[in-house]
């Protein structure tokens, strides 16, 4: 098995898939405590939902790089996202779930009016599941994902105490004279960043997933803000690597595999937690 996966580092595909995963999953571990604390949680799968059909759009209008359309558009979504959940008729879980279920049926409808492809289904599902794109990322895609995980992490170091203050009590912050919707929209932004990065490696539906199970198994056995934050980027890194590799030795779909991942992790902790009220 060994000699196998030494066979199979050698080709391009595969180590930029590993440097992919690992950067998106560890820049979605950092922001993900930070939306469950919240109770935005749901916001991830909405914006991936906006970023399908943004993605479907780009390829319509024939833009060979899709996240020059697809990062701006997820952007702006998440940034009326939030205004509208803060004051609007309209409520916030509402909002999503129209732009998340409209932008699915806008993307597969123009795929299907306007294919691309002999293969229209094909390519939706590895949209959706990023079943085939682990061997279609490119240099220019793994320099890409670099650029925007330093950006991404080098925010959420600068601004980590305000971050946190807004996670805990934002009526605080308000009081404090700090613009708290200056930082709940840079979390916002920052999200919407990592999903567009992680899109080519699980797909949108998936992408959330990354966001969600690595920050619920830290916080089911440890308390502290930091350590949380801490054990879910490494739990998050962990099984975004193993995942990968269980793909290429298995044939498996990255994405699939890498929530598999998270999901098998959860339980452990969700068993250790128990264990440890127990004793």
């Amino acid at each position: 098995m060994l000699e196998q996966l030494a066979y199979y580092l050698n080709f391009p595909f595969v180590r930029y898939a590993l440097i992919v995963g690992v950067l998106t999953a560890l820049c979605s571990s950092l922001l993900g405590v930070t939306l469950v604390l919240k109770r935005y949680s749901f916001i991830g799968d909405g914006l991936s939902h906006v970023a399908f059909g943004a993605m479907a759009a780009a390829s319509v209008m024939h833009i060979t790089n899709t996240t020059i359309l697809t990062l701006p558009v997820t952007i702006i979504t998440a940034i009326l996202l939030l205004r509208n959940g803060q004051n609007a008729k309209i409520k916030g879980d509402a909002a999503i779930a129209m732009m998340s279920v409209g932008a699915l049926a806008v993307g597969y409808m123009l795929m299907n009016i306007f294919p691309t492809s002999g293969n229209v289904s094909g390519d939706v599902c590895s949209t959706l599941f990023g079943s085939t794109s682990i061997i279609t990322l490119t240099k220019a895609d793994v320099n890409l994902c670099i650029i925007l995980s330093v950006v991404v992490m080098g925010v959420f170091l600068l601004f980590y105490n305000k971050i946190f203050a807004v996670t805990f009590d934002e009526n605080f912050v308000k009081a404090t004279g700090v613009g708290a919707e200056r930082y709940n929209l840079l979390v916002a932004v920052l999200i919407a960043v990592i999903i567009v990065m992680g899109m080519n490696l699980v797909g949108s539906l998936l992408i959330s997933a990354l966001i969600i199970f690595p920050a619920l198994s830290a916080m089911s056995i440890i308390r502290s803000f930091k350590g949380v934050v801490i054990c879910s980027a490494i739990i998050s890194v962990c099984c975004a690597f193993t995942g990968i590799i269980v793909s290429i030795l298995c044939f498996t779909p990255a994405g699939c595999t890498i929530v598999m991942m998270d999901i098998a992790v959860f339980f452990v902790c969700f068993i250790i937690s128990k264990c440890k009220k127990g004793w």
